[in-house]
């Protein structure tokens, strides 16, 4: 459990009760735990919002190499009208 051994959570909760006395210690807990539930939830949220973002980024880029793709082959079929309309008009 967050990479401590046994004992070192059992040091730490023993200094607990001797701090905080054993009437305040479950409110504490309590309170621990609604401490570490909302900063899990911020680090998923914050990890979905990194995933999301990381789709739209790849999204973007897709788009372009289209939008790229798209614009050669526009300049490669004007280049073909132009050479066959000088063409008919050498004729």
């Amino acid at each position: 459990m967050f990479g401590m051994s046994f004992s070192e959570i059992l040091v730490i909760a023993v200094i607990a009760v001797l701090v905080l006395g054993p009437d305040k210690l479950p409110s504490a807990m309590v309170q621990i735990a609604k401490f570490l539930k909302m900063f899990k939830k911020g680090i998923n949220d914050a990890k979905s919002t990194f995933d999301q973002e990381m789709k739209i980024a790849e999204l973007k880029e897709d788009a372009q190499k289209y939008k790229e793709s798209i614009t050669q082959s526009a300049q490669s079929v004007r280049k073909k009208l132009t050479f066959e309309e000088l063409d008919e008009i050498k004729k």
